[in-house]
Formats: structure tokens, C-alpha cells, sequence
């Protein structure tokens, strides 16, 4: 398939990469090509610049936002900062996004005061929902904004069972994400379809626990696990 990723950072990397790895034509989307290849030095957690990195993934083509949303016709993924997404999403424009899936990984985290992060939408709104009510005829599906990007595209790092939630308003679009997903290694068994958009408000709250999580136990390498009894 066509797909299309929005953000060279660390999460589009991962995500563009085990695309690439199954077989998927990638378009990753930035501002600026210009500018993102003459980035070369690594981020603060040593995760290498898009201009080091698209150069070891030549078969990654890297265009503007635009030009992935028309080229990655079959998906988009945004893997940008929250922050980002309307200016992104703006940038692309709203003609070649109607009727496209975009799987929304992204978190309404604020770093204005530092860290931990705090969230500048929560509660009785989402950042999953804002972007659904900005582009009606956009399928948003939010997935995958619980976990670090190693295990979003490779649950197996983590041992044992563990969970994956899906919010989105359009069925058919969640069952092409749920398949995509398999492709990572994500069972059936282990993604919890939570309902519409709007329950994005829960998942995207996680996202204060995870920090401190991290924070505690020095790794990214854990997820939140869902048992239900079946008794």
C-alpha cells in the first residue's frame, strides 16, 4: 500500500520504518525537505536527525506534507507533537484529506512549564476529537498513543500480553487500522475497541501515568495491560 507518514521525529521514523520493513510504499511528510536534510545532529535521547536517518531508509521518499497526504493514499499516520497537528493537517490541506483514514498517534502534551508534560486538552475534549470535528470528512482513528514507538510497531518487546485501544467513528476505518496492526504483531485479542472519538479523552489521559511510569522505571519498554475476567 501507498502510505503516508506526517513527522520525521522519533515516532515517524519508527513508524515509517516497519512500514518500509512489510512492504509499503512510504511518503514521510515534513515542513521542509530542504531543511529536514541538513539535520544531522541526534536528538537528546540520541535518536538520530531525519536528515542522517532518510539517507540509511532510501526506498522513504520524504516530500512535503502535502505531497504524502496526495501520494500516501491508502493511510495516514500522524506521528507528530500534538501541537503540530493543525498546523500540519492546515499545511496538507483539507481536499486531498477528505475521505482519507488517518491514524492519529499523537498526545495534547504541553512542555510550556517543563517536565512531566501537562495536557492542554482533557477531559470533557480530545485532541483525537478536535481534529475529527476540524475535518469532518477526514476518518480519524486514535491508536497507539499509550506506549513508546518501539512497541507500537513491535508489541513483542514487551512479554506476555498487553493492550492496544482504538476510538474512531467510522468501523471500516477501524478494521483497515486493527489490520494493520496484526501486520506489527498486535493480536486480536489484545486491541480493545473503546468506541467512538470521543473516548480518545481517556486514552490521551494515560498519557500523564505514562510519563511517570517512565520516570520510575527507567525504560520505555512497558505498556498498560487490560485483563478481564472470564469467569
Amino acid at each position: 500500500m501507498n502510505m503516508s507518514v506526517l513527522g520525521t521525529g522519533a515516532v515517524g521514523q519508527a513508524l515509517a520504518g516497519r512500514l518500509t520493513d512489510l512492504g509499503h510504499l512510504v511518503y514521510m511528510g515534513t515542513r521542509s525537505v530542504a531543511d529536514s536534510l541538513v539535520k544531522t545532529d541526534a536528538d537528546n535521547w540520541g535518536n538520530p536527525a531525519i536528515g542522517t536517518w532518510i539517507k540509511e531508509h532510501p526506498t522513504v521518499k520524504l516530500v512535503t506534507f502535502t505531497e504524502a497526504v496526495e501520494k500516501g493514499s491508502d493511510l495516514i499516520v500522524f506521528a507528530m507533537n500534538g501541537k503540530a497537528a493543525f498546523e500540519c493537517l492546515t499545511a496538507a490541506g483539507e481536499p486531498p484529506l477528505n475521505g482519507q483514514v488517518l491514524i492519529d498517534i499523537s498526545n495534547p502534551l504541553d512542555f510550556s512549564k517543563g517536565f512531566p508534560p501537562s495536557l492542554f486538552v482533557s477531559n470533557t475534549e480530545s485532541l483525537g476529537e478536535q481534529i475529527q470535528n476540524r475535518y469532518p470528512k477526514l476518518k480519524v482513528v486514535k491508536t497507539l498513543n499509550t506506549m513508546s514507538n518501539p512497541v507500537m510497531v513491535n508489541p513483542k518487546l514487551v512479554e506476555g500480553d498487553h493492550s492496544v485501544f482504538i476510538s474512531g467513528n467510522d468501523r471500516e476505518a477501524k478494521v483497515k487500522v486493527m489490520r494493520l496492526l496484526n501486520s506489527f504483531g498486535w493480536e486480536d485479542k489484545n486491541m480493545i475497541d473503546l468506541g467512538d472519538i470521543s473516548t480518545a479523552r481517556g486514552t490521551e489521559m494515560l498519557l500523564p501515568l505514562w510519563v511517570r511510569l517512565y520516570g520510575k522505571l527507567q525504560t520505555p519498554l512497558f505498556n498498560f495491560n487490560v485483563n478481564i475476567s472470564r469467569s
